[in-house]
């Protein structure tokens, strides 16, 4: 059972009239969706209480969703509360970086939930200031919400992010809300630190440079396989429940990220500056043709190097999807990619979370895959695009 709005009512009447049957169809499809994006993204039962967006206001609702939280970091002088935030940093380099999600885009509310979105939201701009080599430290968020959604759903969304957080060690310094006129939209912006002399960027890459990369490859998009499958059999018959039972390891991966805080605290521990770091949001080949167009270098990945986990293999086979592709362009794995210079591989080579891939080649090599019948392929990305038009 749903409820059409007054609004939507008025519609019908108006296209019943003019024998509109295709728009009636059309229109009740859409309240159908739109009525279920509701009832499960709020878990909202009868008797429940909610409470109205209205009635909170701006700041009210600020002060609900943002209660004191003792300062984590020397670094963070005043906190949410003012018209921006304070942070001294002394000598060290300040970094800082911004991604928005868009409902719709990046996440669709049929399958997300709320708390993990908060937390995903917050772990994918972390992942940003680790392939820098730094740590996060503070964090902005900007929200824009429609009245579909209640004040209890929103303090489940920013449970995530004070997980996120807390795990992280990061101070949530402030951030903006705001109405939406239909769906969510996140900005969160993040600050991080490093020492000047070891930074990481996209470039610095050199010939005979280590091709690495943390972790395992492919997972999260998988996961995303997954859930859009049963999304599209419950959206054939409502009755039905997901099977998620056997793909808790995709799942997660794609629902709950985490980002690359092991690997830069093992750099610091070991003495270990990569040449060239990135973190891998849009697919493997295309961050490695990012290093390799701003290092000017070629490079060489070895496709029978790639991680891939067994569960992520058995997902794969069973969409008839070759694992190495899903690994190569699958994308929001959030691992790290980086280059080393060939004197530090023996502070790396034990290190179970990284793996040796590949190596830099001069430029006028290209960038290649080397398969393991030793035939060379280029190298091309084929991973999320924003503005694709499907």
């Amino acid at each position: 059972m749903f409820i059409f709005s007054a609004f939507c009512l008025k519609i019908l009447f108006f296209a019943a009239e003019r024998g509109l049957v295709f728009f009636i169809l059309l229109l009740c499809c859409s309240q159908i969706f739109e009525n279920f994006q509701y009832l499960c993204n709020e878990n909202i039962l009868l008797m429940s209480e909610r409470t109205e967006l209205e009635e909170l206001g701006e700041f009210g609702l600020i002060e609900r969703l943002n209660p004191h939280r003792d300062i984590i970091n020397k670094s963070t002088l005043l906190s949410v509360g003012d018209d921006a935030a304070c942070m001294c940093y002394g000598d060290k380099m300040v970094v800082v970086s911004t991604d928005a999600l868009v409902e719709g885009v990046h996440f669709d509310m049929v399958y997300t939930p709320l708390k993990h979105l908060g937390y995903k939201a917050c772990v994918v701009n972390f992942s940003d200031i680790y392939a820098m080599n730094a740590h996060p430290k503070q964090i902005v968020v900007s929200l824009a919400v429609s009245n579909r959604y209640s004040v209890e759903a929103l303090e489940e969304l920013y449970e995530g992010i004070h997980l996120a957080c807390e795990k992280y060690g990061v101070d949530l310094v402030g951030g903006d809300t705001t109405s939406s006129c239909s769906g969510m939209f996140l900005s969160l912006t993040v600050i991080g630190e490093v020492e000047k002399d070891r930074v990481a960027y996209r470039k610095g890459a050199s010939v005979h440079d280590l091709v690495c990369v943390s972790g395992d490859l492919g997972g999260a998009y998988a996961g995303l396989l997954v859930l859009q499958r049963e999304k599209a059999a419950w959206i054939a018959n409502p009755d039905m429940q997901p099977e998620l039972k056997n793909y808790e390891y995709v799942v997660g991966r794609q629902l709950k990220p985490e980002a690359g805080r092991r690997i830069v605290n093992f750099f610091e521990k070991n003495g270990v500056v990569p040449t060239s770091m990135i973190d891998i949001s849009d697919g493997l080949a295309s961050e490695m043709l990012h290093i390799c167009k701003q290092s000017d270098v070629g490079c060489e990945l070895y496709l029978e190097k790639l991680p891939i986990d067994y569960r992520t293999s058995k997902v794969y086979e069973e969409f008839k999807i070759l694992a190495d592709t899903g690994a190569l362009n699958g994308g929001e794995d959030y691992e790290l990619l980086f280059t080393i210079s060939q004197k530090d591989y023996d502070k790396i080579k034990d290190e179970a979370d990284i793996h040796i891939i590949g190596h830099i080649t001069d430029k006028s090599s290209g960038c290649n895959l080397v398969t393991p019948q030793n035939t060379t392929i280029a190298l091309k990305a084929q991973g999320w695009n924003h503005y694709r038009k499907d």
